[in-house]
């Protein structure tokens, strides 16, 4: 769908295979001689799933097509390419190097395919993509440390940030914070999944407990005033996917989202896709269904870019793009 309003826009939280549309499934399954996965499409050819937990399954079924470096290297560049279609300059991809490395692909074979993703769609569409290396929650804090160390033993200009997506009411923040301050030390930006599915005790113990700027989702932060004035006065910004939040339950509809309530409480916010293909969503339907003015919206791309780990030069120009 084109965007109803064509600013340009930027996008800080989206998953690489949360991004694989079905057409692409099929091609990636196609080329490595795999059977889909039976009942993974509805009727309509979407991907089939009805709560949380058969979202999980669906997601992990579609990443059963991702079996070569080029597969997702594939994946980036397409994601990337329909971004720009929608008037993105700038996207953030979460990238986890445990599916790869289940796969037997290494570390550097899976950058590279990634690097060569980033780059095609750099020089067809304009658009700038870089990767934020996440660990999973609920595989425990040693695995997240060790993901960590290996990603500042080999550091690459397109790995700006580390963050941590999974199950949150698996383990707690501090338990992480080894890994986290091993890449703040060293320059990386950090952010963290907390405050989705669990309350806002959740962020409060993430801004507590780990050196971070911004923090994934963060909805439930609506729910505790004392935290939103505490967001807004360190300027700590939410990764908001309101299609996500939506689609998987947390909200009845877009008009009982807190995005909202969120802003007039003055948290600096982002619009962000998640995992579109599955929410039925992408970055452009965001802006069209945020219910904001077109300068609103423009201060919220023109923040997505300043919460970047973004190279100051490199933000510097992007910022250029995104102020009218």
């Amino acid at each position: 769908m084109t965007p109803k309003i064509q600013i340009p826009k930027a996008e800080i939280h989206c998953h690489l295979e949360g991004s694989i549309p079905p057409v692409l499934a099929r091609e990636l399954a196609e080329r490595n001689g795999l059977s889909l996965p039976a009942k993974l499409f509805d009727a309509k050819g979407h991907y089939a799933w009805k709560d949380f937990l058969s979202f999980l399954d669906s997601y992990d079924r579609v990443c059963t097509v991702l079996k070569t470096p080029r597969d997702f290297g594939d994946v980036i560049y397409s994601y990337l390419a329909s971004a720009a279609r929608d008037g993105a300059v700038y996207v953030e991809m979460f990238c986890s190097p445990e599916r790869p490395a289940a796969l037997g692909i290494s570390y550097t074979a899976w950058l590279a395919a990634l690097t060569d993703g980033i780059d095609r769609a750099g020089r067809e569409f304009g658009i700038v993509g870089r990767i934020i290396i996440i660990c999973i929650r609920h595989l425990g804090p040693d695995r997240a440390f060790a993901m960590a160390k290996a990603m500042v033993a080999e550091p690459h200009p397109y790995v700006v940030g580390f963050g941590m997506g999974g199950d949150e009411a698996r383990f707690s923040p501090i338990d992480f914070a080894p890994a986290y301050r091993l890449v703040h030390e060293k320059g990386y930006g950090c952010t963290v999944h907390a405050g989705e599915v669990v309350g806002p005790e959740s962020v409060w113990a993430a801004i507590r407990d780990l050196p971070v700027t911004r923090i994934g989702h963060g909805v439930r932060s609506a729910e505790d005033p004392a935290l939103m004035e505490e967001l807004a006065r360190r300027g700590i910004v939410l990764e908001v996917c309101p299609g996500s939040n939506v689609a998987l339950g947390l909200y009845a509809d877009r008009e009982a989202h807190p995005l909202h309530r969120l802003i007039d409480a003055g948290v600096p916010v982002t619009l962000n896709s998640d995992d579109p293909p599955f929410f039925h969503t992408t970055l452009g339907t965001e802006y069209d269904m945020a219910g904001l003015s077109e300068k609103e919206l423009r201060r919220i791309a023109r923040r997505t870019i300043e919460a970047s780990f973004l190279d100051a030069d490199t933000k510097r120009r992007l910022l250029e793009k995104v102020t009218p």
